[in-house]
């Protein structure tokens, strides 16, 4: 029997691939869980959870300990004018302190049009302490990592900045951790916006979301549209050189959500609307390492990957499940609410 190579290389590809497995299953008060940090403190995974699926829901961060038990660990305070709260990225400092993106953006509501916030504040005793805002007025905050004593923050959409091609503009905006209460345009005027670019897909209008630093200090983001890894390296005033287009193979990676990477240099993606997790070796050569069909997550599928992270020798993802619009292998929001792995 005749094979083509390409025929070839896509089961060759297929059977390489590994099978994702459940992690374990969230409460029903989580029913959209997304960005994930370690607490220090006691290496439980957090998990923080905007609920947009159900906002009858709370918007909370919750535990995960080695245990495999799940807790609901404190709710993230609201803003006022719109009532809710919307934790996507999240990230702790070494000294317990939690910053969050609360991308009121992405709700589609009109209260929380440029109502987004980058949150600062402790936990004691399942209760927020020390709570401060660091920026406000923000479009649609949604990665967020520490490098020094600076954070840097994906905005996916910035609207008001206009490109020649009519193509969505985005970029990544930069705080000092001890920023306070900073009204941010989104436009070019704002002095913390560090970066900008075009997502290119017109099909995909959506622009950085995934954001993770090297070992060296090189950043990296993810244009979800453009399914691809973009690289800067810093000057010694904190400036960046644009280094491109890093890591991209449209076979292998469709859209470039959640980016994180693991203790060998390799970067692993959340590849939202092809249900699949995709890794890119240091020499940026991109590899899918796992998918599932639409599924509902109960038997360990990708229901919709929204970000991985290195956590206890797995590379866990969290499945948002939320979005069911044209392109995502993903069909409906369903139960079970959970976290998938694969192995490294």
């Amino acid at each position: 029997m005749f094979f083509s190579a390409s025929l070839l290389l896509f089961f060759s590809c297929q059977n390489s691939q590994q099978q994702s497995k459940l992690l374990v299953t969230l409460p029903s008060y989580v029913p959209t869980p997304d960005g994930m940090a370690i607490d220090p403190a006691t290496g439980d995974l957090i998990v923080a959870c905007p609920n947009y699926s159900d906002i009858s829901q709370p918007a909370v961060l919750i535990r995960v300990n080695n245990k495999m038990e799940v807790s609901k660990w404190v709710e993230v305070p609201i803003i006022p004018e719109t009532g809710v709260a919307a934790p996507m990225g999240i990230v702790i400092d070494d000294d317990g302190t939690i910053y969050i993106c609360d991308n009121q953006g992405w709700r589609g509501t009109k209260e929380g049009q440029n109502m987004g916030r980058i949150i600062k504040f402790k936990v004691k005793n399942n209760k927020v302490v020390d709570f401060g805002v660091i920026a406000h007025g923000m479009e649609h905050p949604n990665g967020i990592k520490i490098k020094g004593d600076y954070l840097y923050v994906t905005q996916s959409m910035l609207s008001p900045i206009k490109d020649a091609s009519g193509l969505l503009v985005s970029g990544v905006n930069r705080f000092h951790k001890n920023d306070r209460n900073l009204k941010v345009n989104n436009d070019k005027s704002d002095k913390s916006l560090l970066l900008t670019v075009v997502t290119n897909n017109k099909d995909v209008q959506y622009g950085l979301d995934g954001i993770a630093f090297d070992k060296k200090g090189d950043l990296y983001v993810g244009n979800f549209g453009d399914g691809s890894v973009l690289k800067y390296t810093f000057n010694k005033d904190l400036s960046v050189n644009d280094c491109g287009v890093w890591a991209k193979n449209s076979e292998h990676l469709a859209t470039s959500d959640g980016i994180n990477f693991d203790d060998k240099g390799n970067l692993w993606i959340a590849d939202f609307s092809a249900n699949a997790v995709a890794k890119v070796t240091p020499d940026g050569t991109v590899l899918r390492v796992a998918e599932s069909l639409d599924c509902d997550g109960s038997k360990g599928g990708l229901d919709q990957p929204g970000e991985p992270i290195l956590w206890n020798g797995k590379i866990v993802l969290s499945c948002f499940d939320a979005v069911t619009d044209a392109g995502q292998v993903n069909c409906k929001h369903d139960k079970p609410h959970t976290l998938a792995y694969v192995i490294p």
